[in-house]
């Protein structure tokens, strides 16, 4: 059996906090979305527990009527807990230190470590064909993990939405 784990970065939004729900264009991607994956017999369905991520895989749940899974590690990364003026900067030296932590932040491997247990938990599922949604920081790291050359210009020119097929022994490809 051949197992496919699509990871899917979430529509356009309104904003960054977790309740914070597509834009009018987000709702029209997420019905593409949904189309494009119209000829994958898709088997399970999970997502962040943000909103704009349910958002934007509710209509291929509807589609394939399957249940969506929501998992809380699945959540996009927090840099800090304070707001830091220069947070670009911050975000760039923790592609370099995966260790680096800020202030009521997590690092960039303790985000990577939870993303990834979300994964390989899926490649050892009984489904063959498996989406996850997610969000930009979060789904670069886990990019990063399969593919250690994918930084922080990666994690810059990722779109909303974008998708990346993963299989067990290859590199990870955006579909999108």
């Amino acid at each position: 059996m051949s197992k496919n784990i699509y990871i899917v970065r979430h529509c356009q939004a309104e904003g960054q906090p977790p309740e914070s729900q597509l834009t009018e264009e987000g709702f029209k991607q997420a019905e593409e979305l949904a189309l494009f994956f119209s000829h994958i017999p898709v088997d399970r369905i999970v997502s962040s527990p943000f909103l704009r991520a349910i958002q934007t895989v509710k209509p291929l749940s509807k589609e394939w009527n399957i249940s969506l899974e929501v998992d809380d590690r699945l959540a996009e990364r927090t840099l800090s807990s304070v707001d830091l003026p220069d947070w670009m900067e911050k975000l760039e030296a923790t592609y370099e230190d995966l260790d680096l932590k800020f202030e009521g932040g997590e690092s960039s491997r303790d985000a990577m470590d939870r993303i990834v247990c979300v994964v390989e938990e899926a490649f050892k599922s009984d489904a063959e064909n498996i989406i996850i949604v997610t969000h930009g920081n979060i789904m670069s790291l886990l990019l990063k993990n399969y593919q250690e050359s994918f930084g922080f210009e990666d994690w810059k020119n990722l779109r909303n939405p974008d998708v990346f097929l993963l299989k067990r022994g290859v590199v990870p490809f955006r579909l999108t």
